[in-house]
């Protein structure tokens, strides 16, 4: 178990901006900083970051949270192993007590699964390191690539011996389970009742996650053995979905948004070599065809991607199905060609990093640019190629969301082809009309399947909306605004004079503003509906009565991990409308609480006190009983009565004065 030192000091060291910043592309707005949700599929942002606070909020998802949330959220990681995670980001030493045997049961399966494949590695890795076999056949394969020691030992390259089961054993007497060896594939259960290794005689690729995890291999075999699959990927699992994941996205993210482009190659070794001649921003699709996942993937780090082919024509023609799924997805797309029996892994390996840069600056088209080169000398001479040409262009500009793009590239085409612009104009608008048929088409479809099930009731019953539950939400959400802050809150009270007649005094006091809702709703001994709710203002109230100020970084950081996203959320929400700028681009002008935040609190903490008093007063009337003496119940029913008059009458005093 890691002890409270170790994860006080993570939590003291890491920045969330820094954290996030590896997974998702931020770009400064005000003093937050915003990006596209990595939990959603959106073409605007609605992520937002506070630096100061050192909270983030996902306003498409409704998640938030502190650094470890988020990982736990993007990454599936377990407290535990977000703590691991940033530990190792910032370099500081873990100190852990000894975990019980049942403790060591608790791991999950997909934990096991993630230690099962870690272990792989290592052992491949070692493998080929301290072993004559791995050492002749693994390390001098690499070698004979290019590939120094460093790069080896960087992407954890390994090499899986060519014995049946060399791996199984090893796995299996350092105490791993044969149930998740099978899971990851790496071992394969044969009907004879013998275990073999899925990789035998092979080099090996580790495939990692964004965060680095290791998902499965991909092993090339060396010899030239026809009947056997050149390469082998581990199969679908809990872990790995390979249409998800980009091999070396682990060693590009921040090269990608940095760099704000990430170049697209198709082998392992492209990738590697690429790294090794310093162009780090470059992954690949794992063996698989491009998928939209895999883009969304880059989406959350650039808007841009160059992808790299080699000159084999086929293989290009090939390949503009994933152009066309890029442009889907609202991003701006690059191709480069190498020479003709050159790739990218050959390339780099023969040029220098300025060279390379250089070669991939001024050789990069746009997809336009790309088709028209790739098949325009083929229709020269020949009307109906050109015509189908030209239609291809155009489907593939049919695919971009944003109108202004699809104009410039439209023109662009005309320029290129020789063609009137109006006709592509109209080309595109029946291209574009049939899509929108074509999905009316199918939602009229759907419908009616629909339509066609049978229904349990006429009519479903529409949501409540739960008006203790918003005014409650609303007191946390002072507190953690304004709770710190001081204000000048006035009471009203009823007074009579010697001749009983009635009159009012008005007091005003200064105090924090944690200290007047947690008197008020003490007064009444007011306690919150909500459990979560309620939870929530006792560690709030708790924090302020011990510390006398709330740092909500600090004090997010204390609670336990299923409240953090609740307390990241309550706070976070005031920052929505800055997120869309509604003041510069809509014009409508974002109330600032703070000039008004006395009466502001006033008021919920008024409603709140008149609805949970209206409640108590009917509990009260429910207790009445005609054998019993009644007259305690109904004489504090009678004084609660007038304490909601009081509160009606401050209520409309309040709301006057605040709107």
């Amino acid at each position: 178990m890691i002890t409270k030192n170790t994860i006080d000091a993570v939590f003291e060291t890491a920045r969330v901006e820094e954290v996030i910043g590896d997974f998702v592309q931020l770009k400064r707005s005000g003093t937050n900083l915003k990006g596209l949700s990595p939990f959603t599929q959106e073409k605007s942002p609605s992520f937002m970051v506070s630096p100061v606070k050192q909270i983030w909020k996902d306003f498409s998802s409704g998640k938030g949270g502190n650094a470890v949330a988020f990982l736990m959220e993007h990454e599936h990681f377990s407290y535990p192993e977000a703590i691991r995670y940033l530990a190792k980001k910032y370099n500081i030493e873990i100190e852990e007590t000894e975990q019980s045997d049942a403790e060591k049961e608790q791991a999950n399966e997909k934990e096991s699964m993630y230690l099962v494949s870690e272990f792989a590695q290592k052992y491949f890795h070692n493998t080929m390191l301290t072993t004559d076999e791995g050492q002749s056949i693994g390390y001098s394969y690499f070698k004979e690539r290019g590939f120094t020691g460093d790069t080896i030992k960087k992407f954890g390259l390994g090499y899986s011996p060519e014995v049946w089961d060399a791996f199984t054993k090893e796995a299996l007497g350092k105490g791993y389970k044969l149930e998740y060896l099978e899971k990851t594939g790496l071992t394969i259960p044969r009907e004879d009742g013998r275990h073999v290794d899925r990789f035998r005689g092979r080099v090996m690729f580790p495939i990692q996650s964004m965060s680095g995890r290791v998902l499965g291999f991909g092993g090339r075999i060396l010899g030239n053995d026809k009947k056997v699959a050149k390469y082998l990927n581990s199969p679908e699992s809990d872990i790995y979905h390979k249409s998800k994941v980009l091999y070396g996205i682990y060693h590009a993210k921040q090269a990608i948004a940095k760099q704000d482009n990430c170049y697209l190659v198709e082998g392992y070794t492209d990738v590697i070599q690429m790294h090794q001649a310093g162009i780090e921003n470059v992954v690949a699709s794992s063996g698989t065809a491009l998928t939209p996942d895999q883009i969304r993937l880059i989406n959350r780090l650039t808007k841009n991607i160059t992808v790299l082919f080699d000159g084999d024509a086929a293989g290009l023609r090939a390949s503009i199905r994933g152009i066309d799924l890029i442009l889907e997805e609202g991003m701006n797309v690059k191709v480069c060609t190498f020479p003709e029996g050159e790739d990218p892994d050959s390339f780099a390996k023969k040029s220098t990093h300025e060279e390379l840069e250089a070669y991939l600056k001024y050789n990069a088209k746009d997809f336009i640019q790309f088709k028209a080169s790739l098949l325009v000398d083929e229709a020269k001479n020949d009307p109906v190629k050109k015509a189908g040409l030209i239609r291809d262009m155009v489907t593939s500009i049919a695919k971009i969301p944003d109108l202004i793009q699809r104009q410039v590239y439209i023109q662009e085409t005309a320029h290129i082809m020789d063609i009137s612009e109006q006709v592509l104009v109209s080309t595109l608008a029946q291209l574009v009309q049939k899509d929108i048929a074509d999905a009316g088409k199918r939602l009229k479809e759907e419908q009616k399947a629909k339509a066609l099930q049978p229904v349990e009731t006429a009519e479903q019953p529409r949501e409540k909306i739960d008006i203790m539950d918003l005014l409650e939400r609303k007191i946390i959400e002072i507190l953690l605004l304004y709770g710190n802050t001081e204000q000048e809150f006035e009471d009203i009270y009823i007074k009579y004079d010697e001749f009983g007649k009635e009159y009012e005094e008005t007091e005003r006091k200064t105090c924090k503003v944690y200290e007047r809702i947690y008197l008020n709703l003490q007064e009444d001994e007011i306690e919150f509906t909500n459990p979560v709710f309620k939870q929530l203002y006792a560690y709030i109230i708790n924090y302020y009565l011990e510390n006398n100020e709330l740092p909500v970084d600090t004090f997010i950081n204390t609670l336990p991990p299923e409240l953090q996203s609740i307390a990241a959320d309550i706070y976070m929400q005031d920052e929505k409308y800055h997120l869309h700028e509604w003041e510069e681009k809509k014009q409508i002008p974002v109330k600032d609480k703070l000039m008004s935040v006395a009466n502001y609190t006033g008021e919920h903490i008024a409603d709140l006190r008149w609805l949970l008093l209206g409640k108590l007063i009917q509990d009260l009337k429910m207790q009445v009983s005609p054998e019993a003496d009644n007259m305690e119940i109904l004489t504090a029913v009678k004084d609660y009565n007038m304490l909601i008059n009081y509160l009606s009458r401050k209520l409309s005093r309040i709301r006057s004065s605040f709107y």
